[in-house]
């Protein structure tokens, strides 16, 4: 007997998103990306009711919400170090791009960060940005016009210091 459809879908999505998604979570801070992907695959797998017209979406949503989560428990985890003097590990990224433009991007706050990455690396319109974010589309153009804003500040300083 052969794989359910459910399935069937869910590995397809896999072979042809793997690589772009365990991309996007990386740029969107996770340090553990490839386990963050993982677990949304998962999820979409064994999530009840229905499947998602737009499993895409879906996907997108989870993985930002995964990295939130994970950098959430990370900070939660600093400040308890903090607390008994202790130094946190730092973590780099392994799937996180090199040069002048990602080290500004990975600056940004964290919805900046997603707003932007969402934006422009997987060249999402501003409603497929919100679906993704689970803000409204106003939200979005915030996010990114502070972005942008920090952006050219963060360049410029990089550029004066050449």
């Amino acid at each position: 007997m052969g794989p359910n459809p459910r399935e069937q879908a869910v590995r397809t999505l896999f072979e042809t998103r793997w690589t772009t998604d365990v991309r996007l979570a990386g740029l969107l801070g996770a340090d553990d990306a490839e386990d963050v992907v993982a677990e949304s695959f998962a999820r979409l797998l064994h999530r009840n009711g229905a499947f998602p017209a737009d499993a895409g979406a879906y996907l997108y949503r989870t993985i930002v919400n995964l990295v939130r989560d994970r950098q959430r428990r990370a900070q939660m985890a600093q400040r308890r170090l903090a607390r008994v003097g202790a130094e946190p590990a730092t973590v780099e990224s392994p799937t996180e791009p090199d040069g002048a433009v990602a080290r500004a991007v990975g600056s940004l706050p964290p919805r900046q960060r997603e707003a932007v990455v969402l934006r422009y690396w997987l060249d999402l319109t501003g409603d497929g940005v919100a679906a993704a974010m689970g803000v409204t589309p106003g939200a979005v153009k915030t996010h990114l016009s502070r972005a942008h804003t920090a952006l050219r500040r963060v360049l410029k300083e990089a550029g004066d210091n050449d």
